[in-house]
């Protein structure tokens, strides 16, 4: 599984957990629904200031460096 894989399954994850639909957190993070979908779902291939904008409407934050 690569780095973004682990993310998105990450972003999935979250939002379930806190309950948002994806309507309701891509509102929040300033995105179209279109696009955090595309995200879920694995076509798209997201910038990195979109990654941030997702996180953050979940209350994360990203952190990059290397595995332990």
């Amino acid at each position: 599984m690569s780095e973004l894989d682990e993310i998105v399954t990450v972003i999935k994850e979250r939002r379930k957990l806190l309950g948002v639909n994806q309507e309701d957190l891509a509102h929040i993070a300033g995105i179209s629904v279109r696009r955090l979908k595309a995200v879920e779902s694995g076509v798209a291939n997201p910038s990195f200031a979109l990654l941030l904008k997702i996180l953050g409407a979940l209350g994360m934050t990203l952190r990059v460096g290397t595995k332990p």
